[in-house]
């Protein structure tokens, strides 16, 4: 039976995640930071199999809760065959308009928090010569306006993860690096503003606005193909060849598109 652990596992594409593993059969180890509505998914889930499914609340930027999760799942699961680093925040506000306090807590639950976890699950991966599922984005290959400390974490997770699959290629563990866009999960509703509470202002975007369902269904299939890296939106895959090619270009583009962001303060 495949094993995964899929964090953020309450909303949005973690939960689409964990309800797609447990259909094929997978027993899941939900990990959430809301507690309430993470026992409802588990419950939802254990009417049919209980003995598949297992969740853990806590705050995955603590070092004692993690290590005691580790240990956990060593004892309970036996192992571990598929890490989903999908939980994460982002914050809507522009660089000069950003407490420190928010960039650091982006950081930290968006590269500190994953890396951390993998590091720590890495003996469990080695063993069953399992596969990690990174939840990055498009964010991370090219600028976003007001979402500097998104942006930044994000490209930070990707340049870890792709220097760690060649670091550890040897140890037969897949790495699958996911790029999507904009997406209509809480992730962006939850969004952080610069003083640290809820973002006022609405998003803005370009492009679709895909469903968590929508990209988990094209994660799955990517997992199984045994992909290094999925782009699931051809125009912010355009637009990052754009920035490379004619950043300036982009830059334009850039500000003509997501101006609305300039003008909230």
């Amino acid at each position: 039976m495949t094993r995964v652990l899929i964090t953020g596992a309450a909303s949005g594409l973690g939960w689409a995640l964990a309800q797609r593993f447990f259909a094929t059969g997978a027993h899941v180890v939900l990990v959430d930071i809301d507690a309430e509505r993470l026992a409802r998914r588990a419950e939802h889930l254990t009417r049919s199999a209980p003995e598949r499914v297992s969740h853990h609340a806590l705050d995955l930027t603590d070092g004692h809760a993690v290590a005691r999760l580790v240990a956990t799942i060593e004892t309970d699961t036996g192992g571990l065959d598929v890490l989903v680093n999908n939980a994460g925040i982002t914050h809507r506000s522009l660089a000069c308009h950003t407490d420190a306090a928010v960039l650091r807590r982006v950081m930290a639950v968006d590269w500190q928090a994953p890396v951390e976890l993998t590091l720590a699950l890495m003996p469990l991966l080695r063993a069953s010569r399992g596969q990690i599922i990174n939840i990055g984005s498009m964010a991370g290959w090219m600028p976003v306006l007001g979402r500097s400390g998104y942006c930044s974490a994000k490209a930070a997770l990707g340049q870890f993860f792709e220097t760690l699959r060649s670091e550890i290629a040897a140890d037969g563990i897949h790495i699958l690096m996911i790029y999507p866009s904009f997406l209509d999960t809480p992730i962006e509703t939850n969004a952080l503003g610069g003083d640290g509470r809820p973002a006022a202002h609405k998003r803005s975007t370009v492009g679709s606005i895909r469903t968590a369902d929508w990209m988990a269904e094209r994660i799955i299939a990517a997992a199984r193909r045994r992909d290094r890296r999925l782009f699931p939106d051809r125009l912010t895959w355009f637009s990052s060849l754009l920035w490379r090619l004619a950043p300036d270009v982009y830059q334009r583009l850039m500000v003509r598109k997501l101006g609305s962001e300039l003008d909230a303060r």
